[in-house]
């Protein structure tokens, strides 16, 4: 289930990417932020409790917005846009 759901959008493109292996799709102008949480119920799991975390600050100063890609680059989800053909993961295990 999606954390955070549109209630008023229209006239962006569709933007396509996946996340945990699933295509889904946000629109053009969404950071990643925006495109997970509308997607999913986290941005990644904590590395100290395993508790879902899904950003804090929403402005870049806090550390807690961090989250991967499948090849293992690290992105500041509140400060990134979303682009076609991410592939983006809020689980596994976050080392580093």
């Amino acid at each position: 289930m999606a954390l955070l759901q549109r209630v008023a959008e229209n006239g962006r493109r569709v933007v396509r990417f996946t996340l945990d292996g699933r295509p889904v799709e946000a629109l053009e102008g969404d950071t990643v932020m925006t495109a997970m949480l509308t997607n999913g119920d986290r941005l990644r799991r904590s590395e100290f409790a395993d508790a879902p975390r899904a950003g804090f600050c929403m402005m870049g100063a806090c550390q807690d917005c961090w989250v991967r890609t499948e090849t293992g680059e690290r992105l500041r989800a509140c400060g990134t846009f979303i682009a076609d053909g991410m592939r983006l993961l809020s689980d596994g295990e976050w080392t580093s």
